[in-house]
């Protein structure tokens, strides 16, 4: 079941969306991103949000905006609601589903590394849970040969061994390789299509993995668009932003969307290590994104080394989605998360202010079991003396000493780091960078068999 459209989506879909009705023209009209973007900017600043477009008083608030967009083209806009329940009904028999900037459950990893580029709506299907899930971008080339299909494919299978999912954009060679071999590894892969959304989902080797909750596919652009070059590149940084760690399997040089897509990363965006193929016969694009600060992908081939491929991503490389930014939406009050439901005193001790750095609708849902010990008695130790305890003396350090005592809690059995950030509701960059300090500290430990950290035996029963 497809979740029912906010009023404050139905107002964007009406400002910025085709509403493509089978092979039906698109509105000349339409906002761009960038006039979008402004009336966005305005309505913040009027303390208003979209959905008033769609309330009895509109025409007040047309009026208001007339000097970012005209009044005029507005009202067209606006007035094709008929249009947008035709669409809404369509979309709803193929189980696709729509959010826009202004929703709670938009795509945070893009909300919040995008800011104002994130796309103002989002088309998908499948579960939007997967979108949270980090992973490893898998880009390159639509045209390879056989070799390089196969070698994908063992790192999209490699990537499903280690429970990390698969992020790429769905077009054929590379793309479909890497997705190709997580999900016949019985993997994860989350999709972001530059075209053609709904006949994908449509298609019968997709609707189980879609239904069973493996694949989850996404795209900015109306389900029923056909392929545009513009529309390939500008979902690239997407693909990115999804993930926590990318691989280049192959690119052109000085051309075409995956040179484009990883320069862009490269030089500007920054989001995740950009790791580059290294084995094979010499590419003159893969060379040239070495030097401009590719990694070279050290090529794993058990669980363990590829697990190694995301220490690269530490927050000093890859900025913590939580830092300094948060999630109420750029456009407008109601994207704030609604109030959140009772919770424990250790839920309750672990939620912490905006002004600490975490998102305001951060939350934390633990099992039951043993209460471990978090930290000594603030009288049974000296600040000065003991190595154990750091001085608060940062909204960081404040933030550790608050979840440091949940964290050894969920490590009472052992679980990777994707689980605990998933636990936390926090990024995967984030939750690896506490773990480490825990176990500098000595509390927990990272093993093997099975692979994953947990609190150490030593302290089960302090």
């Amino acid at each position: 079941m497809t979740p029912a459209l906010s009023p404050n989506t139905q107002a964007i879909l009406l400002l910025t969306a085709p509403l493509i009705v089978g092979r039906g023209p698109s509105s000349s009209d339409l906002l761009s991103p960038g006039e979008y973007k402004r009336l966005a900017r305005h309505l913040r600043e009027m303390q208003r949000q979209p959905a008033d477009f769609v309330s009895p008083d509109s025409s007040d608030l047309m009026r208001a905006c007339q000097p970012v967009i005209d009044e005029a083209r507005l009202q067209r806009l606006l007035g094709r609601g008929f249009l947008l329940s035709q669409v809404v009904e369509r979309w709803q028999a193929r189980a696709i589903w729509v959010v826009s900037r202004a929703d709670a459950v938009y795509p945070r990893r893009l909300k919040v590394r995008l800011r104002e580029d994130a796309p103002a709506v989002i088309y998908g299907c499948g579960d939007m849970a997967l979108l949270e899930s980090g992973g490893l971008a898998v880009v390159g080339s639509r045209h390879v040969d056989d070799a390089l299909i196969d070698y994908t494919m063992a790192v999209g299978r490699l990537a499903a061994q280690a429970g990390r999912t698969v992020v790429s954009g769905g077009a054929k060679g590379i793309d479909q390789a890497a997705m190709r071999g997580a999900l016949g590894a019985g993997g994860k892969v989350s999709g972001v299509l530059a075209d053609s959304l709904e006949k994908t989902t449509m298609n019968r080797e997709h609707r189980n993995l879609l239904l069973d909750g493996q694949l989850v596919l996404i795209s900015p652009y109306d389900p029923s668009a056909g392929f545009n070059v513009g529309n390939a590149m500008q979902r690239n940084k997407l693909i990115y932003a999804l993930s926590d760690a990318s691989l280049v399997v192959s690119s052109d040089l000085n051309k075409g969307g995956t040179w484009n897509g990883a320069v862009e990363q490269l030089e500007k965006l920054t989001f995740v290590p950009v790791y580059v193929r290294s084995p094979g016969d010499s590419s003159p694009g893969l060379d040239a994104l070495r030097s401009k600060g590719g990694l070279i992908w050290p090529n794993p081939q058990d669980i363990d080394a590829f697990e190694a491929v995301f220490e690269a991503a530490t927050p000093t490389q890859m900025p913590s989605p939580q830092s300094g930014l948060a999630l109420s939406s750029e456009d407008g009050p109601s994207c704030v998360a609604p109030s959140l439901p009772e919770t424990t005193p250790a839920i309750e001790a672990a939620r912490v202010p905006p002004s600490a750095g975490a998102p305001v609708d951060e939350r934390i849902e633990l099992t039951p079991g043993p209460i471990l010990s978090a930290a000594p008695a603030p009288e049974a130790t000296s600040e000065a003396t003991d190595p154990m305890v750091t001085p608060l003396s940062t909204p960081a350090d404040t933030l550790f000493a608050t979840v440091r005592g949940v964290i050894q809690l969920l490590l009472v059995s052992p679980k990777k780091d994707t689980e605990v950030a998933a636990a936390l509701d926090v990024s995967t960059v984030q939750a690896k960078a506490w773990l480490k300090r825990l176990i500098d500290e000595g509390m927990i430990e990272k093993q093997t068999k099975p692979s994953g950290y947990s609190v150490k035996r030593s302290r089960l029963f302090e």
